[in-house]
């Protein structure tokens, strides 16, 4: 991620994995692997980035209520 207000760019050779907590209502999508850091882009959503920046994973916290396709 440019963290300089650029664009996101997603680079990843798998498929995206999704896992859904419906306990806690959180939607992970990982597309990649390695040491992560968060950071929050949007209430309630986050981008996991490796240590050379690139997204590997997003959190979407309350999920059912921000993609109305879970329910």
């Amino acid at each position: 991620m440019d963290k300089s207000g650029g664009e996101i760019v997603i680079e990843s050779l798998q498929a995206p994995k999704f896992h859904y907590d419906k306990k806690h209502d959180i939607l992970y999508i990982i597309v990649g692997d390695g040491e992560e850091e968060f950071v929050e882009v949007a209430e309630g959503i986050n981008l996991e980035l490796d240590s050379k920046g690139r997204v590997i994973g997003i959190e979407i916290f309350n999920a059912s209520k921000i993609l109305k396709i879970l329910k």
